[in-house]
């Protein structure tokens, strides 16, 4: 099965700055990661302030400020088709035909629902009754006939009946499902036919991750698990990794799917520190959590290569993480508690000094001899009735690009080549 070469329409691609644009400028990076051919097509913008790797196509009679475009919109707002329109329908046509026959899907950002440049509605619209475009997706993120501050704009009869017509030769998307019933609503079709695909993020871009830690963060999945833990302390005895270990293997019992991430090495030229750190390997086989906790000395690119992470990385590690655990028999002062307080994820440890006088009531303190299964508990009732983690494990599982296009995008490019 091929990969499907995709070109995504709109009037204007960035640097130009509008709600739609950002929009495209993450689908395109989403597909240049999953290696899927794409290029953008627009009358406004520049190749330069789109990610590496993609096409560019500049057709300034898409743009909705192309001057000629502009008079014809005047005239269409107050009811009038100027002989100007149709001339410009057919000039669009003939450049699109050119250029999109290459493509094995075309998504459209706007275009069908909005009056900015109804020239280009058109000629697409006339290009897919010419069989000229193979698998259109239209992307509705605004619609004009249902927009209070817009709808006085268009009129009935043709072109402007363009905007509220249903075809079935053409994907509907829309970004809520509140728009999916207005525009089903609209179109007279049944909401089935228009798929809701919401908005996602950039954890790299929004958490400001280093380019190691975005590769380690990937590497151990980080985003995926209900439950992230951070130890960031060194591999000694002192640190009870132990008891981190079993509270892990007691949340996974309790149907939460935990990672537990320590950021520190053991000391590779003492021979007890290595001998420690192979015992917790073995204790980690033990309880069935080998995926679960995973030591940083040991995520490096090359298995047999140790990794030690400088404090760039440990700081975007902590922006990931959902808490502090530090299960610590001793410490000496704890400076992970002053760094989780700033970054402002939880603390959970036991009554080390920087806990007890500058935490106080605000971290989660526990004895070092609780039982682990009462710990979990004591975790996943934190972790459920906080508001702002339940909808932050959601988002980073469900609302990244890079999931969004894995789940819902990809699908519908490959929708043409499964009716094939």
């Amino acid at each position: 099965m091929t990969t499907p070469r995709t070109a995504i329409l709109h009037y204007a691609a960035p640097p130009v700055v509008g709600g739609v644009e950002v929009v495209i400028q993450a689908h395109v990076q989403t597909f240049v990661q999953a290696s899927y051919p794409v290029a953008v097509v627009a009358g406004r913008g520049e190749v330069e302030a789109l990610p590496s790797g993609i096409g560019w196509i500049h057709l300034p009679e898409m743009d909705s400020q192309y001057e000629p475009v502009v008079q014809i919109s005047a005239a269409l707002e107050q009811g009038n088709v100027p002989p100007a329109f149709e001339e410009m329908v057919e000039h669009l046509m003939a450049k699109l035909d050119v250029v999109l026959r290459d493509f094995d899907t075309v998504i459209v950002h706007n275009i069908f629902t909005k009056h900015f440049n109804l020239p280009l509605t058109a000629a697409l619209d006339r290009l897919l009754d010419a069989g000229a475009i193979g698998h259109c997706i239209a992307w509705c993120h605004d619609f004009t006939w249902t927009s209070p501050s817009s709808s006085s704009k268009v009129h009935a009869g043709y072109p402007w009946d363009l905007l509220r017509t249903y075809r079935p030769d053409v994907t509907y998307v829309v970004v809520s499902e509140r728009r999916q019933q207005v525009l089903a609503q609209l179109f007279g079709c049944p909401l089935e036919e228009v798929r809701v695909v919401y908005n996602g993020v950039d954890p790299n871009s929004l958490l400001g991750l280093s380019a190691e830690g975005a590769d380690l963060v990937a590497r151990l999945g980080l985003l995926e698990p209900d439950l992230l833990l951070l130890m960031p302390v060194r591999v000694t005895r002192a640190k009870n990794i132990e008891c981190a270990l079993r509270v892990v293997a007691a949340l996974k019992a309790r149907g939460c799917r935990p990672k537990l991430v320590l950021t520190g090495p053991p000391d590779p030229h003492d021979a007890k520190s290595m001998a420690y750190f192979e015992s917790l390997q073995e204790l980690r086989q033990q309880l069935g959590v080998e995926e679960e906790m995973r030591f940083v000395f040991e995520s490096g690119l090359d298995p047999d290569e140790p990794l030690v992470i400088d404090t760039q990385v440990v700081g975007d590690l902590f922006r990931v993480a959902d808490l502090m655990f530090m299960p610590s028999h001793r410490e000496g002062f704890a400076m992970p508690v002053l760094e989780a307080g700033f970054v402002g994820i939880p603390v959970v440890c036991t009554d080390v000094p920087a806990a007890v006088e500058i935490g106080g009531e605000d971290v989660m303190l526990f004895d070092e001899g609780e039982d682990p299964d009462h710990l979990a508990g004591r975790l996943l009732c934190w972790a459920e009735d906080s508001g702002v983690h339940r909808l932050r494990r959601r988002v980073r599982q469900r609302y990244t690009w890079s999931a969004i296009f894995e789940r819902d995008i990809e699908p519908l490019l490959r929708k043409r080549e499964a009716r094939a």
